[in-house]
């Protein structure tokens, strides 16, 4: 099993509930405070929500690739290593209501991609102490970073 995940922070966690619910003929697989996700049969996809601020319009929090296992993970870090890019791993990492491994890479206009595994659930949304992931990118003048495809620095700004 893998599928494309899409993580976006929205202002309004229950609007986009119900507006995804219609969309894809299907219910929140996970809820809890400030986050929701949906496991999407067809087409396979992974649709996170993450709560954002009432001000701020829906926006691109993070991409990524779940599989389904460690063994799955680690291979495609030594995948991507081998392509050149600088990818971070993260094991045992609890984040997004979920125990996960995962390797962040970066793409080329500083957007934040893991390929990760759910091990299991978890009782936090926020991040385990010395984890990439739900660390907001960093900023200049409110607009991110500039980043260089893979490189560590410009890895994860996000998780889930």
């Amino acid at each position: 099993m893998s599928r494309v995940q899409l993580a976006l922070r929205v202002a309004d966690l229950q609007g986009s509930i119900d507006f995804y619910s219609k969309l894809f003929g299907a219910e929140p697989a996970k809820r809890r405070a400030g986050y929701a996700n949906f496991a999407i049969t067809e087409p396979p996809l992974k649709l996170v929500l993450i709560e954002g601020t009432a001000d701020e319009a829906t926006r691109l929090d993070h991409l990524g690739v779940e599989v389904a296992s460690t063994e799955e993970v680690s291979a495609a870090s030594s995948r991507l290593a081998g392509q050149g890019l600088a990818p971070v791993e993260e094991n045992d990492t609890t984040c997004c209501y979920a125990l996960q491994d995962k390797v962040w890479v970066s793409g080329p206009g500083g957007e934040p991609w893991e390929v990760y595994t759910v091990k299991a659930d978890a009782d936090t949304l926020t991040k385990a102490e010395g984890s990439a992931c739900c660390t907001p990118g960093a900023e200049a003048d409110g607009e991110a970073a500039p980043a260089t495809a893979g490189t560590a620095a410009a890895v994860p700004s996000a998780c889930c």
